[in-house]
């Protein structure tokens, strides 16, 4: 049995032990957001990985609340994506054509600063998916499920394996498509129950991994990501003091392909109130990846798209 349950109780979801253990600055301090409506969620395993008395190291900047979010920033809004209006039933939203998107759970490994669902009407996770599921069946044209949140593998192995041998039942699906950041934060999360359950089913699995920079990566990560045993596909968005230079995006995108990780999509961030200091302008996104053009394969170029709401497809930049 994986403890990764236990793993996941050792997050950082307090700043001042998150701030004791950084060892950081009274002055550095300052800058912290003591109560954000926004949870603090850190893995401990990512924490580990930070340079001490820092505030811009890479991976702490994506997950450390400051009190920069508090700004009113005209454009941004609390569902810059309009997920509302996709809504078929409370968990199932459908944006694009044969494919629909299935809000597993509200819980989530890590709580990033610039999620676009943070505000997102949970409502709490269903103990079964009924209505989602009579939904898929009664429409022929969807050959895809996607698995999303929070995240997905925040349900145990038993939830999971239930809601797998549901989907199954619908003749129709064919592609079971799991957007992930667990692997990343707890790797442990890749149990010997869930393999069994990938390889049991007649779904072909997919794996989307959400990663934003390459100190998040090392040995462990990509043990557990090829257990898995299924395709493996990289998103990562484009954030500022992140990765919005061509080295970090180069540097990230070539470590994932060659451990077998295809670069799927780098994306404008999504315009969620508190995080417009992530922003980075869509001319430098398009400056760096044609840059990248002329230093890595093709395949491990992704593709920099904007989710516009309404639009059939995501927009390529």
């Amino acid at each position: 049995m994986s403890n990764w349950r236990a793993l996941q109780r050792e997050n950082f979801t307090q700043i001042d032990k998150l701030a004791d253990f950084l060892e950081l600055a009274p002055e550095k301090r300052e800058t912290l957001l003591k109560a954000p409506p926004f949870p603090l969620n850190f893995p401990k395993r990512l924490a580990e990985k930070v340079t001490k008395n820092s505030l811009s190291d890479p991976i702490l900047r994506q997950f450390l609340p400051i009190v920069e979010e508090t700004k009113e920033t005209a454009g941004f809004s609390s569902d810059p994506v309009c997920d509302a209006s996709f809504q078929k039933t409370p968990h199932l939203l459908q944006k694009y054509g044969g494919r629909a998107l299935l809000i597993t759970t509200s819980a989530c490994v890590m709580n990033c600063r610039f999620c676009f669902r943070q505000n997102y009407p949970y409502e709490g996770g269903p103990k079964t998916f009924e209505k989602e599921l009579e939904m898929l069946q009664s429409d022929p044209s969807i050959h895809e499920v996607i698995l999303s949140g929070g995240d997905p593998l925040s349900l145990s192995d038993e939830k999971l394996g239930e809601l797998i041998r549901a989907l199954e039942t619908i003749p129709h699906l064919k592609l079971l498509r799991f957007h992930t950041r667990f692997p990343i934060g707890i790797p442990e999360r890749i149990t010997e129950e869930l393999v069994s359950l990938l390889k049991e089913t007649r779904l072909q699995p997919i794996f989307v991994l959400h990663t934003n920079h390459t100190n998040e990566l090392d040995g462990e990560v990509f043990a557990a990501l090829k257990n898995l045993g299924a395709p493996l596909l990289s998103q990562t968005v484009l954030l500022h003091g992140v990765n919005d230079d061509v080295i970090a995006l180069k540097e990230l995108f070539l470590k994932l392909a060659a451990h077998g990780i295809l670069p799927y999509y780098l994306h404008q961030l999504d315009r969620v109130k508190q995080a417009h200091h992530f922003e980075v302008p869509i001319e430098k996104g398009k400056e760096l990846i044609a840059a990248l053009r002329k230093e890595l394969p093709g395949y491990a170029v992704p593709t920099y798209v904007q989710e516009v709401a309404h639009e059939p497809h995501k927009t390529p930049l």
